[in-house]
Order: C-alpha cells, then sequence, then structure tokens
C-alpha cells in the first residue's frame, strides 16, 4: 500500500509500489550497453528471466536502438518484439510487460501480444499510440525529446528553461491521452533524459525533479548508464554503474517512482536503502 500523497499507477491488474525498477531488455544487435548481447531471441528471453528473479517489477523491451544507426522498419520491430512480448507474458504472468516503441503499428501488435505499457520515449511523434493504449486498456509513458525525430541527436539545443518546457509538454501529452480515454492511473511521464537534451539540461531536470514529480503524474527516471552521467564522470558506458545509481538515488528522495536501468539486481538493493531512509513512503 502505498502513502495517500503518492499519485496511483495501476499495470496488469495490480497497484505498483513507491520504487518500481523497469528492467531493459533490448533485442537489438547494436544498443549501447549491451552492444547485442540480448539480440538473439533466447538471450533475450533469459535476461527477462533474470531481470524478474532479481526483483523487476517491469519489464521494457526493444527492438530499436534509441541513437543513429542502421534502419529499423516496422516489419522488423515486429519481428524482434512482438513473439518476445508474447513469450514473456506466457512465463511470467505477473510481471509488467513494457514495449519502448513511438510506432502506432508496433504498439497495437503488441498489446495483442500481452504488452501492459507502451514507452514512448520520443515524445509523441506518432499520436495514434495514445489511442492504441487507450483501446486496449493498458498504460502509456509520456516524455520529452525536444520535438526531434525518432533517432536523432541534438545539435546545439536551447532552452529558456529546459525544465518548464519538459513539465508543459509531458503533462500536455498526459492529459491528452487521459481525455482519448487512457486510465489516468496508467499514464507515466519521464523528462527523457539526453533526449533532445545536453549533459546541462539532464543535470537540471535531475536537481529540479520535484517540480515533475509535483505535478500529480508519476514520474519515470531513465537514467541507466546514459551519456550525462559518463561526461560529468568522464567515464566510459561499461563505468557509469555507481554514478547511475547516485542518480536513481536522488530521483527516489526526489520522488520518482519507477526507475528504468539495465542492472536490475543492483538497482533493487540501491532503491530498497532509500525506501528505509523514507523516500518514496
Amino acid at each position: 500500500m502505498t502513502s495517500p500523497d503518492v499519485p496511483p499507477l495501476r499495470l496488469n491488474g495490480r497497484d505498483i509500489g513507491p520504487h518500481a525498477i523497469m528492467a531493459v531488455v533490448n533485442r537489438t544487435p547494436d544498443s549501447f550497453f549491451d552492444r547485442g548481447a540480448t539480440y538473439g531471441f533466447g538471450a533475450a528471453l533469459a535476461a527477462a528471466d533474470r531481470a524478474v528473479a532479481a526483483g523487476a517489477d517491469i519489464v521494457d523491451i526493444g527492438g530499436v536502438k534509441a541513437g543513429p544507426g542502421e534502419d529499423v522498419g516496422v516489419a522488423e520491430e515486429l519481428r524482434r518484439v512482438v513473439d518476445l512480448v508474447a513469450a514473456v507474458r506466457e512465463r511470467h504472468p505477473a510481471v509488467v510487460i513494457s514495449v519502448d516503441t513511438w510506432r502506432a503499428e508496433v504498439g497495437e501488435a503488441v498489446a495483442r501480444a500481452g504488452a501492459d505499457l507502451l514507452n514512448d520515449t520520443w515524445g509523441g511523434p506518432d499520436p495514434r499510440l495514445a489511442e492504441v493504449a487507450a483501446a486496449h486498456g493498458i498504460g502509456l509513458v509520456c516524455s520529452h525529446a525536444g520535438a526531434l525525430p525518432p533517432r536523432t541527436r541534438p545539435h546545439r539545443i536551447g532552452y529558456g528553461d529546459v525544465v518548464a518546457d519538459v513539465v508543459a509538454h509531458i503533462t500536455g501529452e498526459a492529459e491528452r491521452a487521459a481525455a482519448l480515454g487512457v486510465r489516468r492511473d496508467a499514464i507515466l511521464i519521464d523528462p527523457a533524459h539526453d533526449f533532445g537534451k545536453n549533459t546541462r539540461h539532464s543535470l537540471e531536470i535531475t536537481r529540479r525533479l520535484r517540480e515533475l514529480t509535483g505535478t500529480g503524474w508519476p514520474v519515470l527516471v531513465a537514467v541507466s548508464n546514459k551519456d550525462f552521467i559518463g561526461e560529468t564522470l568522464g567515464r566510459p558506458v561499461e563505468r557509469r554503474g555507481i554514478g547511475t545509481m547516485a542518480v536513481l538515488g536522488v530521483s527516489a528522495l526526489l520522488g520518482a517512482r519507477v526507475f528504468r536501468v539495465h542492472d536490475a539486481a543492483a538497482a533493487r538493493r540501491a532503491l530498497d536503502a532509500c525506501r528505509a531512509l523514507g523516500a518514496g513512503r
């Protein structure tokens, strides 16, 4: 049971607690972090099994690398994710299955295969995705990417006030989704660190995360091993674990609810420590 001041969040028929772990499972050959280690179907399914065993509440399945790279069309994205969603659903009926996609066609297919949440990390480039979530009675993540097209990097991007821009966009997307019929207790907002932002912007968002958690929408943070952590600490991607845990802890203390990570076991321990200190109660 969460405290009365914690926004309700209900996915796959159950209430999601104050510190939910979303474990990343990428069926991509060119992921920035695992570099294709879970691209194969068997490897991806095993990764999902490990994440659940490590305490993940949500498994987030992705079929397209976030950054620039080889073009991945709708048919190929479907091939990578639909059967995996169905297999994870069969093996882990209680876990929440999320799919990282901005495409309505993919959202429709994975919803039919058993997904509980559509994780649109690119800020709503396909407005039909919210309609899909509403039609299937599943959740939606509303994000901010500075109006960039999917899979592009910012070039000298600037904001008068990056946090104000983020709050205005994602709360607008959340209200639009609710108006279309997505349950309010199945909508999350994500500032999307590094998406359409430089390191300074991502650090500012982290410092001022209370302005997002104060909107009344549950906040997802996806900071695991990201470039802003690496640039801040001068660490390559494989040495950003400690920095990731630090940002997760700060985010928990500032009221974030869902934490998208590559190392579910380490994140679970870090967030349990934060909860023992009173964060998220």
